[in-house]
């Protein structure tokens, strides 16, 4: 990046202010920016008038900084080319010859409220300089300008939305809306936020809800019924996203805890099959099998990477009220098991031609991780993250269906950080076992108990224990 050169136009109206210029030129030399300033640069006997009209002309010169002030701007107004005695001030004429967004006024003085300018630069943007703490307010403002460097830069144009590409619009307004007022609830710290977060959760749950098979689907096409559903519910995975990663960071644990089993308990509900249904296909649920899967990962994934570990070890360790329709017996109570999902429907719709999906659920998961700050990395680290906690939970099963996507030697950062012993304490905290010794063996007892070894269609693991890092947990202090 090349250093900005300004040639810098005022007028001489006192000492002092020719002692204020001096004192800004010096500033900006100190900054890096090559100055011209009559008494640096122009010498006894030089045309004055040619050599401003030189140095607004140089195309090497950047800009123009235009120091008005009363006795500037009306000696500009009056000033024809060429003529006046101070021929530093810049004319009109002399304006229009050149790029007007190569001249940046500098404000010294305002009358009435409004700023002091020659009448050929009234629609420009100005800075204000007409105070020390304006000018120390506004400086970083002037070198970024300079520099080429503004503070709000316009971020690159994305794709269209889901809802512009697909014929499957995705009519989740009314959940946008309420997380807003959520958002502002929260950061503004509001009265009445848990009536915020119930609004917002209850649009999520219903808007899902809506999409639950309720008639028997046509049988020839439930593949795509599935995956255009699955497309329609990923509004409320980002939807979901968005609030953990918000509230995490800000809530108290304890009550954010509380609230998102209670999510998940309502997400775990809308995977099972509808009370009111008395004759059904297991097939009719399974877009919302994969949506909870997908979001629980999500939720992992967005916990993990705003540092909620305690709110992760209470995922893990809490015990999930059956619905209705899937009690059977005495059991009343799931694990975390029970967001795991599945799909043979979709092997029909996204498997290439003569090929068979190791998981169908993950390959769309993976399709549909476009989140930039959580990306399909994260999704298969939270993956691994909850196998760990199958292996070292009685009861519990979970396979981990994104690592079918990972390649030889994925690093999991997590993971890789937990050799650190600081670090290792975040893992402690999830897990809920301090000593490293006691947590290797009772993932290797997991192991055995859920059969890893004959998990033979993973590529580029044996028993996950790499890719846990297990060996090196701890190992740093």
């Amino acid at each position: 990046m090349e250093d900005p050169k300004v040639f810098i136009s005022y007028s001489w109206s006192d000492q002092s202010h020719q002692e204020l210029v001096k004192h800004w030129a010096d500033r900006l030399v100190a900054d890096g920016v090559d100055v011209i300033l009559d008494i640096y640069d122009l010498k006894e006997g030089d045309d004055k008038y040619a050599f401003m009209e030189s140095m607004v002309t140089d195309p090497e010169v950047t800009h123009v900084l235009v120091i008005c002030d009363k006795v500037y701007a009306d000696k500009a107004n009056a000033r024809k080319a060429g003529v006046g005695t101070e021929s530093q001030i810049i004319s009109g004429e002399v304006y229009q010859r050149v790029k007007q967004s190569k001249f940046i006024p500098i404000v010294c003085e305002f009358s009435e409220g409004e700023p002091i300018l020659p009448a050929f630069m009234q629609s420009r943007m100005w800075i204000n300089f007409s105070s020390s703490e304006a000018e120390n307010e506004n400086w970083e403002q002037l070198i970024r300008l300079l520099y080429g460097k503004p503070q709000y830069v316009k971020p690159k144009k994305g794709k269209a939305p889901t809802f512009i590409t697909s014929n499957t619009p995705i009519p989740t307004s009314e959940a946008f809306a309420k997380f807003n007022s959520l958002k502002q609830a929260v950061l503004q710290d509001k009265k009445g936020l848990n009536h915020y977060r119930r609004d917002f959760i209850e649009s999520c749950i219903a808007y899902a809800d809506d999409l639950r098979v309720r008639e028997r689907p046509d049988v020839e096409s439930i593949g795509e019924k599935v995956l255009e559903d699955c497309n329609k519910l990923k509004a409320v995975r980002n939807h979901l996203c968005d609030w953990v990663l918000l509230e995490s960071e800000i809530t108290d644990e304890s009550a954010f805890s509380e609230s998102l089993i209670e999510v998940l308990e309502k997400l775990r509900e809308l995977k099972s099959r509808p009370p009111e249904i008395n004759s059904w296909n297991d097939s009719w649920f399974e877009a919302h099998s994969v949506f909870v899967y997908e979001t629980f990962l999500y939720i992992v994934a967005a916990l993990l990477k705003s540092g909620a570990y305690g709110v992760l070890n209470d995922i893990y360790t809490s015990h999930y009220l059956l619905p209705s329709s899937d009690q059977y017996g005495n059991k009343k109570f799931e694990k975390f098991d029970c967001f795991y999902g599945y799909s043979e429907t979709l092997q029909s719709v996204l498997a290439p031609p003569n090929q068979k999906l190791y998981s169908p659920a993950a390959e769309l998961i993976k399709k549909q991780a476009d989140r930039e700050d959580i990306p399909f990395s994260d999704i298969r680290q939270a993956d691994l993250l909850t196998l760990l906690m199958s292996f070292i939970t009685p009861g519990t099963r979970w396979y981990p269906a994104t690592l079918h996507y990972s390649s030889y030697g994925s690093d999991y950062p997590f993971f890789i950080r937990a050799a650190q012993h600081k670090n290792f304490l975040k893992l402690a905290k999830i897990t809920g076992i301090e000593s490293v010794e006691v947590l290797r063996s009772k993932i290797n007892e997991g192991k055995i108990r859920v059969c890893v070894s004959s998990w033979h269609n993973f590529l580029y693991e044996s028993d996950f224990g790499s890719s846990m890092n297990i060996e090196e947990l701890d190992s740093l202090r």
